[in-house]
């Protein structure tokens, strides 16, 4: 069973979260300036449409895990692994392509967080882009809400309205890459979920004036959502980074 030292505590895979829960909001986005927020990855962009791809924003109450307890915010681009080749010529009649049949891989941009032992955590277990912020989340009322501030400023305002019901979902096993320290690392990780909730929209973004505020703006948010998502219980794996 591998394992890593942090902060003179063994951590051993896979970590598992046993119980969060998260909302997500998920974006049509022009693919050149998608491209431009993650050319320092090397990966490219999976083109949903000709031109655009998604970007999703998504933002969790960890309760119990072996990272502790604490919140978090992510900026994810959907991507085509190096092994994928090259994406599969598309016309605007060709209609939307499916993600899951793509060869599409989660990309994390961008992943704060308000606990230091996660932090380091994910820096080194992961490569994860981990950073310290200021993350309200607020999951009891009826509306999910996210504010997040960093270095004592406003990065986004975020509330999602939660859609109608789905079955319980088990995800088949999922990839996510990450670049740190100039290395571009993948990690496996499964995901269960139950309490979730799915609409076309459903999402309102304000955005502050921090930097990354600034970069959404750039990709063309606020706007509207093209789904939101939320769960009440979700449980991760998450294994090795290769």
């Amino acid at each position: 069973m591998a394992s890593h030292l942090i902060q003179g505590r063994r951590v051993d895979l896979p970590v598992e979260v046993r119980d969060a829960a998260a909302g997500a909001a998920t974006y049509l986005v022009r693919a050149d300036a998608a491209r431009a927020v993650i050319a320092y990855s090397g990966l490219d962009v999976t083109e949903i449409l000709p031109g655009k791809a998604l970007c999703t924003l998504v933002f969790a109450e960890y309760k119990d895990s072996d990272l502790g307890a604490y919140h978090e915010f992510g900026v994810v681009f959907w991507v085509r692994p190096p092994e994928a080749g090259p994406p599969p010529r598309r016309s605007a009649r060709a209609g939307v392509l499916d993600i899951r049949e793509s060869g599409s891989a989660a990309f994390v941009h961008w992943l704060p967080v308000d606990q230091t032992f996660t932090l380091e955590a994910g820096r080194e277990i992961w490569g994860f882009p981990k950073e310290l912020a200021d993350i309200d989340v607020r999951q009891t009322s009826p509306y999910k809400r996210c504010v997040l501030r960093k270095d004592g400023r406003l990065v986004l305002d975020l509330l999602i309205r939660p859609g109608v019901p789905l079955p319980n979902a088990g995800l088949p096993a999922l990839e996510a890459f990450a670049h740190r320290d100039g290395g571009t690392r993948r990690t496996g990780w499964g995901v269960r979920a139950s309490g979730v909730r799915a609409r076309p929209g459903g999402a309102l973004i304000r955005l502050g004036n921090h930097p990354i505020a600034k970069e959404l703006s750039e990709l063309g948010l606020p706007k509207r959502a093209l789904a939101t998502m939320t769960a009440a219980h979700v449980s991760m794996s998450f294994g090795e980074a290769f």
